[in-house]
């Protein structure tokens, strides 16, 4: 049971949010919870829908912005954003349950994938303070300053999200996946 009101359907929600619903519902082909649910305020909804919007036109590929949300989900102990990301990520992005368990342990079968998704871990563990060394090392894996940038960008909203869903016991939608079973 949430500890917020999780409107029941579009028409349920406040009416600023109803058309951001309705997108999402015409991406998606549904509206998850996670949506409804930050549709008690529009501006929150509104947020997290343009920097989702504009981080997904940035130069990161899906596959490693669901790397990024795996890892940082695990770290915080979302189960709802563990469960979202396990099934965007077999069945969007198209990784496999060995990448998808190397994703939630803080790396990644794929070399240059793994200095962001170590980057992304650092981020979350230091909040934010890690050293020029650090920066570096994932700048020498082949990212640009602008990636770089994404991946803090990326860490931020999935830590966002992790946090809505935690606060709030968001019900999780989607097949469930446990951070206690990693």
């Amino acid at each position: 049971m949430p500890r917020i009101h999780l409107p029941a359907s579009i028409e349920a929600a406040p009416a600023a949010s109803r058309p951001q619903l309705e997108a999402v519902n015409k991406m998606l082909g549904s509206v998850p919870n996670l949506f409804r649910l930050t549709s008690n305020s529009p501006a929150a909804l509104e947020g997290y829908l343009g920097l989702n919007g504009a981080l997904a036109k940035g130069n990161l590929t899906p596959q490693t912005r669901e790397r990024i949300a795996l890892a940082v989900a695990q770290i915080n102990g979302c189960d709802y954003c563990l469960s979202a990301h396990t099934y965007l990520g077999k069945n969007l992005a198209k990784l496999d349950d060995a990448e998808i368990a190397a994703n939630r342990n803080g790396t990644s079968s794929d070399s240059r994938a793994d200095a962001a998704v170590r980057f992304a871990v650092k981020l979350v563990r230091e909040r934010g303070r890690v050293s020029a060394a650090d920066v570096a090392e994932v700048k020498m894996a082949g990212y640009s300053e602008a990636e770089v940038v994404e991946i803090v960008a990326h860490v931020a909203l999935n830590t966002l999200t992790n946090y809505l869903n935690e606060a709030f016991e968001t019900p999780i939608d989607f097949p469930v996946v446990s951070a206690n079973a990693a």
